[in-house]
């Protein structure tokens, strides 16, 4: 089991750990439901050191991307980034991923860079695909290793991290990245993307530094509450604004249509892996979609409970399931056939004997 740089640490602050995507990670440290709220009013730091990045430059870098993910790469200009997927050759989904289009100093004439961060579960997996793949005039490099990651993230999170760096954080829009000194370490990829729906800042730097910025980022945030939040609250974060998790959500039998990814699927780019496939099941017409619901009942919906229609047939299963601590109801996600995805469409949650009437949503849950 591997651990992230930041393991004394979160002992030290007497986090719950467990392995998590081959990972020795902290679950939780004061609880899921404070450290939660901690995110929606003030501030909380994760450690998302394993997650995978990998660098692609050359002067067919832009080429190789578009081939390997469904979003639109070229739309990119430097300092953007965009949220895609690699699809697999049956239209299921290898894996999500982010796709940052880099400064190119580094870069020889004619040549372009980009940065692929993976979900820390698949990294090699996903590395051994884009090696595959790669028929280009590019290079990869896989910097996941030597690269340490902190998410601040809460409506205190600029505060804090401005705090620590000259960098101008309002500059910064959603989705958008620049690299600057943070609590004097030179060369912090400073990126706002987000996993959790209350705004704030990710902090890529090399893996021997990223302890020192963890240690500012937890001192600058002290008078405003920040908590260290574990890999529990970042779940249920997630959930409530109907983000997806691959190995629940979205796996290499789901495609990104049935997924609700349309958006981050660009049919008319061009060809890339997939598309052929992804095209003919648009057009014929979607057999299953993933759809949020609601439940009155306490009782949480858990990952693989069946779901049924009112004549108790078998019509899918939950991928996603928390009692919701902004909400106080619990909530879910999963795949359902086309003719129950609409809102309001009551389907059935088995809970072993039980079954819990659960009513059909639009995610995000919670409007934040």
């Amino acid at each position: 089991m591997q651990s992230t740089p930041l393991k004394d640490r979160h002992e030290a602050l007497g986090a719950r750990m467990a392995e998590f995507a081959g990972f020795y990670m902290p679950i939780t440290y004061a609880g899921i439901k404070e450290e939660h709220q901690a995110v929606r009013e003030k501030a909380g730091v994760f450690d998302v050191s394993h997650m995978g990045e990998f660098i692609v430059r050359g002067k067919e870098a832009l080429a190789f991307v578009q081939h390997i993910t469904s979003n639109d790469a070229s739309k990119l200009a430097i300092g953007q980034a965009q949220y895609s997927c690699f699809p697999n050759k049956k239209g299921g989904i290898v894996d999500d991923l982010l796709v940052y289009r880099l400064e190119e100093d580094n870069c020889s004439e004619g040549e372009q860079a980009f940065m692929l961060v993976v979900n820390g579960a698949n990294i090699e997996k996903d590395w051994a695909w884009c090696f595959e793949q790669n028929t280009f005039d590019t290079r990869l490099i896989n910097i996941s290793d030597q690269t340490g990651l902190i998410a601040v993230q809460g409506p205190a999170a600029t505060a804090i991290v401005q705090a620590l760096t000259d960098t101008p954080l309002d500059e910064i829009k959603y989705y958008t990245f620049t690299k600057g000194q943070v609590a004097g370490v030179d060369n912090v990829l400073i990126s706002a993307t987000g996993y959790t729906g209350s705004g704030g800042f990710e902090l890529y730097a090399d893996a021997d530094k990223i302890g020192a910025i963890w240690d500012a980022v937890m001192e600058a945030g002290k008078p405003h509450g920040i908590q260290p939040a574990g890999l529990g609250a970042r779940d249920t974060l997630r959930l409530e604004m109907g983000y997806c998790l691959y190995g629940n959500d979205l796996t290499d039998e789901t495609s990104p249509l049935e997924a609700g990814l349309g958006w981050i699927t660009k049919l008319k780019k061009g060809d890339f892996i997939g598309r052929d496939v992804l095209l003919a099941q648009k057009e014929a017409g979607l057999e299953r979609r993933l759809v949020g619901f609601t439940l009155s009942d306490r009782r949480v919906p858990r990952h693989g409970y069946a779901i049924e229609n009112a004549d108790g047939e078998v019509i899918g299963e939950v991928t996603s399931g928390t009692q919701s601590p902004s909400l106080g109801y619990p909530i879910g996600m999963g795949y359902v056939p086309d003719a129950y995805r609409e809102v309001g469409t009551e389907i059935f949650i088995v809970t072993g004997r039980k079954k819990l009437s659960a009513t059909v949503c639009r995610p995000p849950f919670l409007k934040v």
